[in-house]
């Protein structure tokens, strides 16, 4: 076990889909959501757990199809003083599509 930081890119990988069948894929920041349920106002694939309150996905890894409305889940979430806890990433490249808030792909996640 080493004392390196997560790569968070890498989360989830060893049990997804392939990338041509999945090339976008969701980190969720849940310990950061504060419950206000945009991304399930937006997104058929996000739901609010009524007994935790919390936002979750149905699915974390997804293709072209999903991925309007998982994007706009993403930037429409006020958490992190409007950051966003929701990541869509781009699995061919690891860059963040949504909600990017460096402006330069590099993942926002904030652990």
């Amino acid at each position: 076990m080493t004392d390196e930081p997560i790569d968070p890119s890498e989360i989830g990988e060893g049990n997804a889909p392939s990338v041509e069948d999945a090339p976008y894929k969701i980190i969720f920041e849940a310990n950061k959501c504060i419950a206000a349920g945009k991304c399930a106002e937006v997104s058929t694939n996000w739901e609010m757990d009524i007994v935790t309150g919390i936002a979750k996905p149905d699915v974390y890894f997804f293709g072209e199809s999903e991925l309007e409305h998982n994007v706009d889940a993403a930037m429409k979430c006020p958490a992190k003083k409007d950051r966003g806890v929701i990541h869509v990433i781009d699995r061919r490249t690891n860059e963040e599509i949504a909600p990017d808030p460096n402006g330069d792909g590099s993942l926002s996640v904030d652990w």
